[in-house]
């Protein structure tokens, strides 16, 4: 499940951002943007923005009294990143851009980091930043390793102004793609097993990540000798986790292989639900799956979004198939994917399939 973008200049001097997902379309004057004083941007190394900087985005945003709170940063994502890198220019590019995503928001499925990676990359090869990596004969390319550094550092920025402190690895697999193993603020990557599907539930509870974050961190001041032992567990579950996906990687799996993730599953489930991150409709999700012998934690923050279910290889199809109806019919959202996709691209037009073409032309 992917997030396009589409960027097109144009000489009427404005700038246009449409996100038919969430229902906004924005059109600002290229001129009155140019006479703004932006030096409240300049940050040398990359860093949180303070609150004064974003009462000033806020300003140039204009918002209309009604405008939702998950709007609001969309577009200040947006004109950060915008304001930001093009300022460099000696003059700012009039551009219209539309993204249109088949993940939904506020899941946990990281759809503002896959919105952030997709303005970054498309803003910093508009501004010649970065190569346009697309020969004219090809369908799609990817950037250089170096490009994809710099494209990774601005999509985390762009995450700051929507999530405050983000961890950056819903960027960084975004823009790196595939697996990726995260400790500390170290991200590398991971070799994963081929054969590693999921069931993918959204149980369509949203939800706001900063505040579970809080909460969490309170949580953990309170009650530090019953919460660090928590974590630590979590930790523990994860290295193990690795460890059986590494031998997975470089021996044929065995069932052996599955059951010994199952029971991680579980177990990580119940600690996350330790630390509050837990909810009514996840509990049910984890209950109607079991019914049918599959394991399921959260996935992202918690108290709603989304489910992960795992599903061994030896499952019969009318099994899986059983277990999404039932996830279904209580009116989750559900979808039979893999771990593990190629990062950000760059397409040529003709190369999407007519769904997305149609979607980014607002049909």
């Amino acid at each position: 499940m992917r997030t396009f973008l589409r960027l097109q200049p144009q000489g009427n001097g404005k700038l246009d951002l449409n996100l038919p997902n969430i229902g906004i379309k924005r059109t600002w004057d290229v001129a009155r943007l140019q006479l703004l004083d932006t030096s409240f941007l300049e940050q040398g190394d990359f860093t949180v923005l303070t609150e004064e900087q974003m009462e000033k985005l806020k300003e140039v945003a204009g918002f209309p009294e009604d405008c939702a709170n998950h709007e609001r940063l969309a577009v200040l994502a947006f004109l950060y990143l915008y304001l930001s890198i093009c300022r460099k220019q000696r003059a700012l590019p009039s551009l219209d851009i539309t993204v249109w995503s088949e993940l939904p928001t506020g899941a946990g499925l990281g759809s503002s980091a896959a919105y952030s990676v997709c303005l970054a990359a498309a803003l910093l090869t508009a501004c010649e930043e970065i190569p346009n990596p697309l020969k004219e004969e090809e369908g799609a390319s990817r950037w250089a390793a170096e490009d994809l550094e710099l494209i990774n550092k601005w999509a985390f920025q762009g995450e700051r102004v929507i999530h405050g402190n983000p961890s950056g690895v819903d960027n960084s697999v975004s823009t790196w793609g595939g697996a990726l193993r995260y400790q500390q603020g170290k991200i590398s990557s991971l070799k994963r097993p081929q054969s590693l599907k999921i069931l993918l539930t959204n149980t369509k509870v949203s939800r706001s990540t900063k505040a579970i974050i809080a909460s969490i961190s309170n949580r953990l001041l309170k009650f530090p000798e019953i919460v660090a032992p928590l974590l630590t567990s979590i930790n523990a579950i994860s290295l193990e986790c690795e460890r059986v996906l590494g031998e997975m990687a470089t021996v044929a799996p065995a069932l052996e292989h599955y059951f010994m993730l199952e029971e991680l599953i579980d177990m990580n489930q119940h600690l996350l639900n330790a630390l509050g991150m837990g909810h009514t409709s996840l509990d049910q999700l984890c209950q109607m799956t079991m019914a049918h012998g599959l394991h399921s934690k959260l996935t992202g923050a918690g108290r709603g979004g989304c489910g992960i279910t795992l599903l061994r290889p030896d499952l019969e199809g009318p099994k899986v198939e059983a277990a999404k109806q039932a996830l279904i019919s209580y009116g989750f959202d559900c979808w039979e994917t893999s771990i593990g996709a190629p990062g950000i691209s760059i397409h040529s037009s003709a190369s999407l399939d007519a769904p997305v073409r149609q979607a980014l032309d607002g049909l």
